[in-house]
């Protein structure tokens, strides 16, 4: 668990004492969201779950709901700033709301748990909860109702709308139902998708410039330097393609599935970079390399279906198992062909 330097006091309440958070981020935060960002530490980013005070909120201030993910929980108190308001905190196990709603950690059967483990029926008198737009999905409002009698509320996507939606008298506009996929939020998302494969950027490129200096009369160093060198960039381009790429130009590439829209990218790339760098002229060894480098971008490229509204999750499932098989096959044949090309 994190230090919790976001708690800045406690107040009294009928149902015993509450931590009253910051609304503003320290130092500390900004730092550990571009950490987080990076992948660093993101396996245990989470905040202790349970209820929270911003401001000095009483019996008719409004409760809103949210996961125990930090930047989740971030995002919601600065934007309640200036705002007396009650936070519930669900143990998503660390997850974000969109993807605990999916999970089924932010769902009904927590939000009513904790409803009555911190006994808001005693803490405020309006009976209400607002759960935010991307957890409604995990929440059934008429369970919870009967379980708990609490009514919910579904509020805005955006954590930034709140105060619009509070000023209009708690109603959410079609704007604010709006679910994007900016290309600042594709932005956000790339440095993630790049660490995660970092260890096999170390290794396959290694791999790869050993097996570069086989050939017909045993093994050379020269060809693996000269060989092995440009396998190294064409994978990093593979990756960077799928990585880097895609997400940037998303909208704007062909085909609605991302791994179409991957692989793509993929051998667009491989076009290029094969026509500034490469000295080859055997069509064998290019076709193989436009195999494994078209499949590496398009398997990347489907890391972003998860946290897009460009595809269902049926699509998504429909989408794994179609082009999964059909990746590996493909930079299987690749890889062989290019083994094979080093002894002829």
């Amino acid at each position: 668990m994190l230090k919790r330097e976001y708690i800045i006091g406690e107040l009294d309440t009928i149902v015993g004492k509450v931590p009253q958070v910051s609304t503003t981020w320290s130092n500390t935060d900004v730092w550990s969201t571009i950490k987080v960002r990076w992948s660093i530490g993101r396996m245990n980013y989470k905040v202790k779950q349970g209820l929270y005070a911003v401001g000095n909120p009483d019996k008719s201030s409004s409760i809103f709901v949210t996961a125990n993910y930090k930047l989740s929980f971030d995002h919601i108190r600065l934007a309640l700033k200036g705002i007396d308001a009650w936070m519930l905190v669900l143990d998503t196990k660390g997850i974000n709301v969109w993807c605990a709603a999916g999970k089924g950690t932010f769902g009904t059967k927590e939000l009513s748990y904790r409803i009555k483990a911190h006994g808001l029926e005693k803490l405020v008198d309006h009976k209400k909860v607002i759960v935010p737009q991307l957890g409604a999905v995990g929440v059934a409002a008429h369970e919870v109702k009967s379980k708990t009698g609490f009514t919910v509320m579904y509020g805005p996507v955006l954590a930034e709308d709140i105060k619009a939606y509070i000023s209009s008298g708690y109603k959410v506009t079609a704007e604010m139902r709006k679910v994007r996929f900016t290309l600042m939020d594709r932005v956000k998302l790339i440095p993630v998708e790049l660490s995660y494969g970092k260890y096999y950027l170390l290794l396959v490129p290694a791999v790869f410039f050993i097996l570069a200096g086989l050939n017909p009369h045993g093994y050379s160093i020269d060809l693996a330097w000269e060989n092995g060198s440009l396998s190294i960039i064409y994978l990093l381009v593979a990756y960077f393609s799928g990585c880097v790429l895609t997400p940037l130009f998303l909208p704007w590439i062909p085909f609605r599935s991302f791994s179409l829209k991957g692989l793509f990218t993929g051998w667009l790339t491989a076009g290029i970079i094969f026509y500034f760098l490469s000295r080859s002229t055997n069509i064998i060894e290019i076709i193989s390399w436009f195999l494994m480098m078209g499949s590496i971008s398009s398997f990347l490229s489907m890391n972003f279906t998860g946290t897009s509204t460009y595809t269902s999750l049926s699509g998504v499932q429909k989408e794994m198992k179609i082009s999964l098989p059909a990746q590996i096959i493909a930079a299987g044949i690749g890889f062989i062909t290019w083994i094979i090309l080093r002894f002829l």
